[in-house]
């Protein structure tokens, strides 16, 4: 029977070796699992199939997992390393497992009761034959379903591109063995659990059904909040109420996604091209985290940054491989052209306008589809920074999206609603010599036909891009630690208005853009695009370059801004000559008697301030620490440590950093420790020294955030001239004097002198008390601020400030 079975299998490898290509999940199973291979394993698949099995081990074998048609041999005994759960006949109809698994499973366990140190792990894994989940109101059930033989061939042709093999986390048989000890039902324990686990895998992995547009329509059209709407139009617009029905109609269908299936495997294979053809590598860290959320059924919100197009097709893509349903997107109403537009739709693209306001109608019907979606359990992703990042930081969150997911979760929401912060960086984005242009002054283009055509002329190799799927944030936990009150349901319509719900709003928004920027992905390109642009000159010596990047690597690795975070695994050198093999990353070399200067061609430097940006949040306060060691060459050490404190409300509110009162003095010691460990500082009875001999790096450390502090100063100067200034008046009157400083001094950051970083600004020193309610500035509080900020920047650049905020109050 073995012979004729490994015959089978034999002739069944064969074209499956050309029809189904090898897709496990995750990718690196051995690390992602925490598996341990020391100990045996055993194989789960959810039924009885040869055509599984052959895949299951292919998949196997390529990723290092042991191999499934191998046997376990322990203590003398021989066992199958694989089981089948169900006998095949249908979809765990069958009330109990197949007696042969059970009976295999008791003997594994009477191993462990006899052996303290024996851990078998149990790794449940099952094939998914295609993905599409069906549509609303079809009687067949999806394509993830129990095959026939003839089905399964055809599936391996139609599909076998798009299966995949799901590992799961491991179950611990020693773990089993002591919680239960001698229960004789504990096989059978086992594989009732392992029924439910795939269960719910086949929902994570399909969705519910797709939804029928028009019976959504309809359904959305007897939502009492939208009838409201419609009576609202009739009366306040004067129109006929079949007019106004016409006019819901059209914003449905402007609004709506058309999801389809097939096209989603279209744009699969064009994704797969695309990255091809763009990156050299995606790189993708803790998807273990959604994966785990979409089996514990929650509904999911993805966040991510926004710093290209590519975004929403690169998330969505990754999610698709990572055995996962692509969300529904909310996506600008200007990417809504021919012939994109449609394929975008068909893609799960819904459509918003940048404003709702005085439409109260559109406003309704957004709000109660966004909450459909979310009552029917699809899975949503927007950008909650409304648009994409210029500067290539983050920006200020914008919070509608938000306040209407905080809305649906008090509409009888079934499903916990889970939001998953996402961190997207790349090594070069497509759009950034237009932002460059925009941030010059250059009208922004509008999307169109044309210019698609023109960013794929331009498709080259553009390096690596990184995905980072941050902490979750569930929404109900952290309205029940901080707004207990939320429960307590009011109208629909009022919600917005209850006393807790703005700042709910506000302080998840902000939680969220924390937990991106700590999920960060540190990479040879913002690394060198650092060290050089703290450089006056844009250049380096080779030997001073890698020096550097050495400090900053084992600075990271040693004083970690946060467990999410990702750093690069080249050496310094290897980074080096990595980013001389990028195209367009304006690395010139020039040779003189002492060796190679490495520096950045002027416009390339302006550029190369974006991704600077991606990472400056984490060097912000080792470069701050810096910066004040830099400029007193003798401190104490308490003395560093208050005034960082002092100035750090400033930086968390600008660069959304995590840290609370308690880990911010642990981290500014731990920065002190490392600097000093380094060689950099030298610390002696409390007294922080410069080390002379090491004065290059630390310079090159401070530069991190002398161009913030500098822009500091010039709104306090402002206010100091002129306590009581108009707020706008104070946001012109601050970029204008950043515009002549950076012509000046040759400040090649576009974000110098972008309005919104200065808006922030005011914002903070408003909240901390430096601006009353009346808009009148707090001198002496001022000046104390000021007089740090005068110590860390350089006496020719305060001088140029002063000159010009008086010409200004002239």
């Amino acid at each position: 029977m073995s012979f004729l079975l490994n015959l089978y299998r034999q002739a069944l490898d064969f074209p499956l070796s050309f029809l189904v290509k090898n897709n496990p999940i995750p990718q690196h199973p051995i690390d992602e699992l925490n598996l341990d291979l020391s100990q045996p394993v055993v194989y789960i698949l959810p039924y009885t199939s040869q055509t599984d099995f052959v895949i299951l081990r292919r998949n196997c074998l390529s990723v290092g997992l042991p191999d499934p048609a191998e046997h376990n041999d322990i203590a003398g005994k021989s066992l199958p390393r694989y089981v089948f759960l169900d006998k095949g006949n249908s979809v765990f109809r069958g009330k109990t497992a197949k007696k042969e698994t059970i009976n295999i499973f008791n003997q594994y366990l009477d191993l462990h009761r006899k052996d303290p140190h024996l851990n078998v792990q149990i790794i449940p894994a099952s094939v998914l034959w295609g993905r599409s989940p069906g549509h609303e109101g079809s009687s067949g059930l999806p394509k993830l379903r129990l095959l026939n033989s003839l089905q399964k061939m055809i599936a391996a042709i139609w599909f076998g591109r798009d299966t995949f093999v799901r590992f799961s986390q491991a179950v611990s048989l020693r773990y089993m063995v002591n919680e239960y000890g001698n229960d004789p039902k504990l096989a059978t324990k086992l594989t009732r659990v392992a029924k439910i686990h795939f269960s719910k895998q086949r929902i994570s992995a399909t969705g519910p059904r797709l939804p029928n547009r028009q019976a959504m329509f309809r359904n959305l059209m007897q939502s009492p909040a939208v009838l409201q709407a419609i009576d609202d139009e009739i009366r306040l617009k004067n129109v006929t109420p079949e007019k106004a029905k016409r006019e819901a109609y059209k914003i449905m269908d402007e609004i709506a996604a058309n999801v389809n299936y097939e096209g989603l495997r279209l744009a699969d294979r064009f994704l797969r091209w695309l990255w091809n053809k763009l990156y050299q590598g995606i790189n993708v860290q803790n998807a273990d985290r959604v994966r785990k959320l979409a089996l514990e059924g929650h509904e999911i919100v993805y966040i991510p940054c926004h710093r290209s197009h590519i975004d929403y097709l690169l998330l969505s893509y990754l999610l698709y491989h990572q055995g996962l349903v692509p969300p529904h997107i909310a996506a600008g109403i200007n990417l809504n052209f021919w012939p994109v537009g449609s394929m975008f739709r068909r893609g799960g693209a819904f459509f918003i306008r940048r404003s709702f306001k005085g439409n109260r109608l559109y406003a309704t019907i957004f709000r109660e589809y966004l909450a459909e979606l979310f009552y029917r359990g699809y899975s949503v992703e927007y950008f909650i920074e409304g648009g994409r990042s210029r500067t290539g930081r983050l920006l200020t969150p914008k919070t509608g999206m938000m306040s209407m997911t905080l809305q649906a979760l008090q509409q009888d929401q079934r499903r916990p609603i889970s939001i998953v912060p996402v961190y997207i960086g790349y090594e070069h984005v497509i759009e950034v010599d237009t932002y460059a242009k925009e941030l010059r002054g250059a009208e922004k283009e509008k999307e169109n036909a044309g210019l698609v055509i023109r960013v794929i002329k331009k498709l080259r190799k553009l390096g690596k891009a990184y995905v980072n799927f941050g902490e979750p944030i569930s929404i109900a936990n952290y309205l029940n630690q901080h707004y207990p009150e939320w429960k307590e349901k009011g109208e629909a319509e009022n919600d917005a208005r209850a006393p807790w719900f703005s700042s709910a709003v506000e302080n998840i928004s902000n939680k969220v853009m924390v937990h991106i920027n700590n999920a960060a992905a540190v990479n040879a390109m913002n690394l060198i695009g650092t060290a050089l642009l703290s450089s006056r000159q844009r250049a380096l010596s080779k030997e001073q370059l890698i020096e550097q990047l050495e400090s900053y690597q084992d600075f990271l690795t040693n004083v970690p801004y946060s467990q999410d975070m990702t750093l690069p695994q080249e050496t310094p050198a290897e980074m080096v000559e990595y980013a001389f093999n990028l195209d367009r990353m304006g690395l010139l070399v020039e040779k003189d008697n002492f060796g190679e200067i490495i520096r950045l061609q002027r416009d390339a430097a302006v550029l190369m301030t974006y991704y600077r940006n991606n990472i400056q949040h984490i060097l912000a306060l080792p470069s701050l620490v810096a910066s004040l060691i830099l400029h007193y060459e003798a401190i104490q050490k308490d003395l560093v440590i208050d005034t960082a404190k002092k100035l750090y409300p400033f930086l968390q509110k600008e660069l959304f950093l995590r840290f609370n009162e308690e880990e911010l003095h642990a981290y500014l010691e731990a920065i002190i420790t490392e600097f000093e460990r380094q060689n950099l500082i030298q610390c002696n009875a409390n007294i922080l020294t410069l080390n002379k001999s090491h004065v290059r790096p630390l310079q090159l450390w401070s530069a991190g955030v002398r161009e913030i502090l500098q822009r500091y100063n010039i709104t306090i100067s402002i206010l100091q001239n002129e306590p009581n200034i108009a707020r706008a008046d104070l946001e012109k009157n601050s970029q204008t004097v950043a515009r002549r400083l950076s012509i000046l001094h040759g400040i090649n950051a576009p974000e110098f002198f972008d309005k919104a970083v200065f808006t922030n600004f005011i914002n903070s020193l408003k909240e901390q008390g430096y601006i009353n309610n009346q808009g009148i500035a707090d001198y002496r509080k001022l000046s104390s601020l000021s007089t740090i900020l005068e110590h860390v920047i350089s006496t020719e650049v305060t001088l140029t400030i002063k000159s010009a905020v008086e010409t200004i109050h002239e």
